[in-house]
C-alpha cells in the first residue's frame, strides 16, 4: 500500500495526517508543538504516525509540510540581517511605503518597522524610466564600494530593487550576477526574479521580506529535509501561500510564497470534501491554537488575492492596512481573527471582557493541560462547560486539570466581573463566537454573498466545538464535519497539487491589445512552467497551466484578477476576459460599467503538477462504540445531562438529535438542541438543524 503524509505545525499542536491512496482511510497523529525547535516536533509526529498506522518509510509517496517559519519571523522580528541595494537617490522605497494608517484619527500612531534597516540600505547609479528604456547606465565602478559596505553590514542575504526592473532588468540581472560571484555564501534576491510586476513599494517590500527570511528558511528547511530523509521518507515537499505544494528549491526561491501555507492547506481539504459531498457552496472554518481563518469556496474554486501584508495587526481581517509589510505574491483569500483554543480572556481596565489576541500557545498551553499556563483560555472555558472532556483528551494521552482551569477562570475573569467560574466561562464563549462570527461574515455577506446559501464546513482542533453556534448566528441550516477534522490542514498537504505562479506586468488597454500579442506573452510563461513540471518529473498526463490577468477600469488604481481562457487567444477569449471582469466587479462592488474602457496591467499563470485524486473516508469499528453522559451547559437550554458519543464507533447512516457530544482522537463536536446529526458512509458528520 502507498501512503502520503502531511505535517502541519500549528500554535498549540503538530498535527500529521496519513492516507491510504487506494482506500482513502486516514490516519492521524498529534504532538505539542515544540516553538524551541519546530522540526522536533515534526519527526515525534512523524514517528507516532508511522507506529500507529504500522506503515514503513518506503511505503510513503509524498511528503508535504506546512510551515510558521516566515510567519514567525516577521512577527517576531527574528529575520536574518540583511542589505537593501536601489536605484540613486531611491533607497528609502522601503520608508515611503504607502499612505495608508492603522487609525485614521490617531496621529501619534506608529508605522511598522522597516525590516532593513536605514544604515544597510545603499545606493548605485543607474536609472530606467517607465517605458524600460536606459536612462543613465549602470556603473559598474561603484561595484567595489557597494560590496565593501555590505561586507561592513553583516548582510547575510541582499535584496536588489531598482526602479522599473519589471520592464527592464537588466541592470538588475548584472548588479545581481556581480553580487553573487564578490559575496558567495551571501543569498541575492532580485526584485525582477521575484516579482516582476508594478508597484515599486510593493516590489522592493517583497523582495526586502525574502531577504528578511530566507536564511532562516532555509537553516530550517534543511535541517528538517535531511532528518526525514535520514529516516528513508521521499524529498520534503512545501505548502505554499496559494494552494500548492513545492519542493524545497522552489520555496527558497521566493520565500514569501510560505507564509499562509497551513491556511491554505485547510481550505484545499475543504474544497476536496465540498467536491466530493456534491457541495458547490461552502464556508470554510478553521478554529486552530491561536487563530480562527474563514474562506468561501464557490463551485469548487477558491479564491486568491495577490494582496497580503504579513506580520500586521489582525483584526478579523487578513490585515490592518499599513500594519505590515506588503508582499505580492498569490495567497488564499481568508478572513483570519486572533481567536484559537488558546486564546487568552481577560477584562480590560475598562471592564470589558475581551478574548485575544495574545494565546497561550503550546508552552505554557490553556491552564487545562497542566503545562504551567495560569491565564484562563477559550479551551479553558470549554472545559469547564462540558464540551470538552474535563479528564483527558486525545484518546487519554492528555490529561486535563478541569480545576485548574476553573480557579483560573475565577481569579482572572470571575472576580473582576462578579461572576462564578461558571457565568464567566459562558461569557468567554460567547465573546469569542462573536468574533469568529464577524470573520465568516467578511467573506461572505461583505462579498455580496448569502451565508444561508452555503453548508459550514468545521475543522482544526477547535472548529467543531464552536461551529453550529456560529452557524446559527448566520442564519445557516447546514454544518458538515469531515473525518479527521483536527488535522484536516495536514490531510490538505496531501490532496493538493504541485505548483508554482508566474506574473508578469503587461500594462495596455484591453481593447487596444491584440490576441497574437497576448498569447505571446502567454506563451513565454507557458514554456517556463512545463519545463518547471517536466523538471519535477509530472507525467505529461497530469499537466495544466491555469492563466490569470489583473484587469481594471481605466481610471481605477487597483485590479481585480479573472480567468483567462485556455487555448489559441482570439477576439471571443479577448471579449471573455472583458466579460469576467464586469461580472466580478459587479459582484464586488455591487455595480458595474461596461462602457468604461478596460486595462489590462498583469498577466498569471499557474503550472500544476497534478496529483491522483484521494476520496477521503474514516474507518468505522463498532467495538469502539462507547457512549456516556455528563454535564453540559447550552445558552438555549442551560446546563443539561447530555449524551456523549464516541466518533469512531458511530455506525454508518446512523441518526441521533442534539443535544450531544461527539468525541474522537484529535476533535470533538457539539451538537446544541435543535439540531439533528447524520452519518454518512465516509464518516462525515452532517449536521442540520431541526
Amino acid at each position: 500500500m502507498a501512503w502520503r503524509i502531511g505535517v502541519d505545525i500549528g500554535g498549540t499542536f503538530t498535527d500529521v495526517a496519513m492516507v491510504e491512496e487506494e482506500t482513502g482511510r486516514i490516519g492521524i497523529a498529534k504532538v505539542p508543538t515544540t516553538p524551541l525547535d519546530f522540526a522536533e516536533g515534526v519527526l515525534a509526529g512523524l514517528a507516532q504516525g508511522l507506529e500507529r498506522q504500522g506503515v514503513g518509510a518506503d511505503a510513503v509517496t509524498l511528503l508535504s509540510h506546512a510551515t510558521t517559519i516566515v510567519t514567525n519571523a516577521l512577527l517576531e522580528k527574528k529575520g536574518a540581517p540583511c542589505a537593501f541595494v536601489g536605484t540613486r537617490g531611491h533607497r528609502d522605497v522601503l520608508e515611503l511605503r504607502r499612505s495608508v494608517r492603522i487609525d485614521l484619527y490617531d496621529l501619534e500612531q506608529d508605522p511598522p518597522p522597516v525590516i532593513i534597516p536605514r544604515q544597510n540600505r545603499f545606493e548605485i547609479t543607474e536609472r530606467v524610466d517607465a517605458q524600460g528604456d536606459v536612462v543613465t547606465p549602470l556603473d559598474e565602478s561603484e561595484i567595489p564600494a557597494l560590496v565593501a559596505q555590505i561586507k561592513a553590514s553583516g548582510a547575510q542575504t541582499v535584496a536588489v530593487s531598482f526602479l522599473f526592473s519589471f520592464l527592464n532588468p537588466a541592470h538588475e540581472q548584472r548588479v545581481g550576477a556581480l553580487l553573487r560571484e564578490a559575496l558567495p555564501g551571501v543569498q541575492i534576491f532580485l526584485s525582477s526574479d521575484v516579482l516582476p510586476e508594478i508597484r515599486e513599494f510593493e516590489r522592493a517590500s517583497t523582495t526586502a521580506v525574502c531577504a528578511y527570511v530566507g536564511p532562516l528558511l532555509e537553516s530550517y528547511l534543511t535541517r528538517l529535509s535531511s532528518a526525514v530523509e535520514g529516516i528513508g521518507l521521499p524529498e520534503l515537499h512545501v505548502m505554499g501561500s496559494s494552494g500548492g505544494v513545492v519542493d524545497i528549491a522552489e520555496c527558497l526561491r521566493m520565500p514569501a510564497q510560505a507564509v499562509e501555507s497551513g491556511p491554505a492547506a485547510g481550505v484545499i481539504a475543504a474544497a476536496l470534501a465540498g467536491e466530493q459531498l456534491g457541495l458547490d457552496r461552502v464556508l470554510s472554518f478553521d478554529m486552530g491554537g491561536t487563530t480562527a481563518k474563514a474562506s468561501v469556496i464557490v463551485d469548487g474554486e477558491i479564491q486568491v488575492t495577490a494582496e497580503y501584508e504579513v506580520g500586521g495587526t489582525s483584526n478579523a481581517k487578513r490585515w490592518l492596512n499599513g500594519s505590515g509589510h506588503p508582499i505580492r505574491v498569490p495567497v488564499v483569500d481568508l478572513a483570519e481573527v486572533s481567536s484559537g483554543g488558546g486564546s487568552i480572556a481577560w477584562v480590560d481596565l475598562g471592564g470589558a471582557l475581551k478574548v485575544g489576541p495574545h494565546s497561550a500557545g503550546s508552552l505554557p498551553g490553556p491552564v487545562a493541560y497542566g503545562r504551567g499556563g495560569d491565564k484562563p483560555t477559550v479551551t479553558d472555558a470549554n472545559v469547564i462547560l462540558g464540551y470538552l472532556n474535563p479528564v483527558s483528551l486525545l484518546d487519554g494521552e492528555l490529561k486535563i486539570n478541569r480545576e485548574g482551569a476553573v480557579r483560573a477562570m475565577e481569579a482572572e475573569v470571575g472576580a473582576a466581573l462578579g461572576l462564578s467560574a461558571h457565568e464567566a466561562a459562558q461569557r468567554v464563549v460567547q465573546v469569542v463566537n462573536a468574533n469568529m462570527t464577524q470573520a465568516l461574515r467578511i467573506v461572505s455577506v461583505e462579498r455580496g454573498l448569502d451565508p444561508t446559501e452555503f453548508t459550514l464546513m468545521a475543522f482544526g482542533g477547535a472548529g467543531a466545538i464552536h461551529a453550529i453556534f456560529l452557524a446559527e448566528e448566520l442564519g445557516m441550516t447546514s454544518v458538515v464535519v469531515p473525518p479527521a477534522p483536527g488535522v484536516f490542514s495536514a490531510l490538505g498537504l496531501v490532496t493538493t497539487n504541485l505548483k508554482r505562479d508566474w506574473s508578469k506586468t503587461v500594462y495596455a488597454d484591453l481593447a487596444g491589445m491584440t490576441p497574437q500579442a497576448l498569447q505571446a506573452e502567454y506563451t513565454t510563461m507557458e514554456a517556463d512552467g512545463l519545463k518547471m513540471l517536466e523538471g519535477a518529473k509530472v507525467p505529461e498526463a497530469r499537466r495544466r497551466l491555469v492563466r490569470q490577468a489583473d484587469v481594471r477600469y481605466r481610471r481605477q488604481a487597483y485590479e481585480l484578477t479573472v480567468n483567462v481562457p485556455e487555448g489559441e487567444l482570439n477576439d471571443a477569449a479577448m471579449e471573455a476576459i472583458a466579460t469576467a471582469f464586469h461580472e466580478k466587479h459587479r459582484q464586488t462592488y455591487g455595480h458595474a460599467n461596461e462602457a468604461e474602457p478596460i486595462q489590462l496591467v498583469n498577466i498569471r499563470l499557474s503550472a500544476l503538477g497534478l496529483l491522483p485524486s484521494l476520496r477521503l473516508s474514516m474507518d468505522i469499528d463498532p467495538a469502539a462504540a462507547r457512549r456516556e453522559t455528563r454535564p453540559v451547559w447550552f445558552p438555549e437550554a442551560g446546563e443539561v445531562d447530555c449524551p456523549v458519543i464516541w466518533r469512531d464507533g458511530i455506525a454508518a447512516d446512523a441518526e441521533f438529535a442534539g443535544p450531544a457530544i461527539v468525541e474522537s482522537l484529535d476533535a470533538t463536536t457539539v451538537v446544541p438542541p435543535g439540531w439533528t446529526v447524520k452519518v454518512d458512509a465516509d464518516g462525515f458528520l452532517h449536521a442540520r438543524r431541526a
